[in-house]
Parts: C-alpha cells; sequence; structure tokens
C-alpha cells in the first residue's frame, strides 16, 4: 500500500539514496556524502518539504518543494523541483499520489501556484502533470549558469 509522509530527519538515510540516484537520473556521478549533507541541510533549516512515496514500508519515491512567493499575487508559492520514483515502483502511481499531495500541501499553506519545470522529452512526466490538472505557462523562462 503506497503511504505519502513528510519526511524527517529520521529519514534521511533513505532519503539520501533515493536523491543520489535522483541526481545519477540526470546525468551527475554518485555523491553520497554530498547529497547527504544537502538534504540534511534542506530539512535543519527548514529550506524545503520533502514528501516520500512509501510502499510496504520501503521508501521508493520522493519529492522537494522550494517556497517562494508571487509579490503580485501577495502570497506564498512553490516549486516542486525534485520529484523521483524508483525503477521498480514505476507505475505503482506513487508520483502521481506525490504531485498530490504537494497540491493538497500547497492550498494548505495559502499558496498561489506550483510550478515546476521539466524536459520537453519526459512525456511521462508531461503526461502525469497535464492529467493532474497543470499546463504550460506563457511566459518566456531564461536561466544563467555558473561555473
Amino acid at each position: 500500500m503506497m503511504e505519502i509522509v513528510r519526511a524527517t530527519m529520521n529519514d534521511l538515510e533513505e532519503l539520501t539514496i533515493l536523491f543520489d540516484e535522483y541526481r545519477q537520473f540526470y546525468g551527475h556521478g554518485s555523491d553520497v556524502g554530498s547529497a547527504k549533507a544537502f538534504l540534511q541541510l534542506r530539512i535543519a533549516l527548514n529550506e524545503s518539504i520533502i514528501f516520500l512515496a512509501v510502499n510496504d514500508g520501503k521508501a521508493v519515491g520522493f519529492t522537494q518543494l522550494y517556497p517562494t512567493f508571487s509579490s503580485v499575487a501577495l502570497q506564498r508559492a512553490y516549486i516542486l523541483n525534485d520529484l523521483y520514483i524508483t525503477e521498480d515502483a514505476r507505475g505503482l502511481g506513487a508520483g502521481k499520489a506525490l504531485t498530490e499531495m504537494v497540491f493538497q500541501y500547497s492550498q494548505q499553506q495559502h499558496a498561489r501556484y506550483v510550478t515546476l519545470q521539466t524536459a520537453p522529452d519526459n512525456v511521462n512526466a508531461r503526461g502525469l502533470y497535464e492529467k493532474l490538472g497543470m499546463k504550460q505557462d506563457e511566459y518566456c523562462n531564461y536561466v544563467k549558469y555558473f561555473d
């Protein structure tokens, strides 16, 4: 049975493994120590909200939200920055359950919106987000990367 829980420091070991796999999925080398330190700071400083998908007692996915604000709307907003499901748990509904929890949490916090970015060729994720009512916005997003 799939359960969605908010991650705490008690979940750090399992979460770190998932986070390291997630980073590898996006082409980064494994670095468990840095992944753990990064997550530990986010949780300790309350800088992100992390939900875990737990299936039959095993963590099989996570999502991480970062708070931001809408100046125009004068409201909180959230960036759904990370969503990852282990390969063996894909198709079990974990992604849907995590995303729905993100929406529920954001509404409880009186957020104006949840935003995210995904690769144009990530058709599975795009299909899920659109099925859950998300739409592409009309803005052009720009980014400047620093080495």
